[in-house]
């Protein structure tokens, strides 16, 4: 297994979403790298157990590791300097879908407030909400709606110098909670759904 402070975020993050029951989508989940720019990305996709497929509600997460950050953490493993830390830009998008009629684009204000809870010094904050309108050949129009969230996490020097820190499973368990009980919060909207493919 590769030895390096982005998977040991990644492994963080999985055990989190265990902890919290989540159920991670089949075909998912991506680890990509950007050959011309250097940066790595880590993408995958949670929902509700039980939720059918497609489930009504799931979360996309994204995980981006800039080359900058590559730069900082190997100047620290190599010369053993630590001037600006390295960190994994966060992206998190719910989805609400299979929706039969057309929502309102606050429908979602009540339960994904403007930003995460805290994940290490920062947090997450609300980009804004996107209904989406499907129109499939001879089916009647599918819709949905998306919540994003982003920031920086900011990894501290302990959790660089010892993959075991407690850092990590910490700060991540608090963001596989709060995706969690968003999920539950916009299951129970009581929006009308359309069935699920395999129901």
């Amino acid at each position: 297994m590769l030895d390096h402070v982005f998977t040991d975020a990644i492994s963080a993050l999985r055990d989190a979403f265990a902890k919290a029951y989540l159920e991670r989508q089949a075909f998912e989940e991506h680890f990509q790298s950007d050959i011309l720019v250097g940066d790595l990305v880590w993408e995958t996709s949670y929902g509700l157990p039980g939720e059918g497929s497609p489930p009504r509600v799931l979360s996309h997460i994204i995980f981006n590791w800039p080359s900058w950050s590559q730069a900082m953490y190997r100047r620290w493993y190599v010369e053993e300097v630590f001037d600006l830390p390295p960190a994994i830009d966060i992206e998190v998008v719910f989805r609400v879908q299979r929706l039969a009629g057309q929502p309102d684009a606050s429908v979602a204000d009540a339960v994904a407030g403007p930003t995460s809870p805290p994940i290490g010094s920062g947090v997450l904050e609300r980009l804004g909400a996107t209904v989406e309108i499907l129109h499939p050949a001879g089916e009647a129009p599918e819709f949905a709606i998306e919540v994003a969230y982003e920031g920086s996490y900011e990894l501290a020097e302990e959790t660089l110098a010892d993959g075991s820190s407690a850092l990590l499973d910490d700060h991540f368990g608090a963001l596989g909670g709060w995706i969690a009980s968003t999920l539950v919060r916009l299951g129970d909207l009581g929006l009308a759904h359309l069935p699920a493919e395999d129901a």
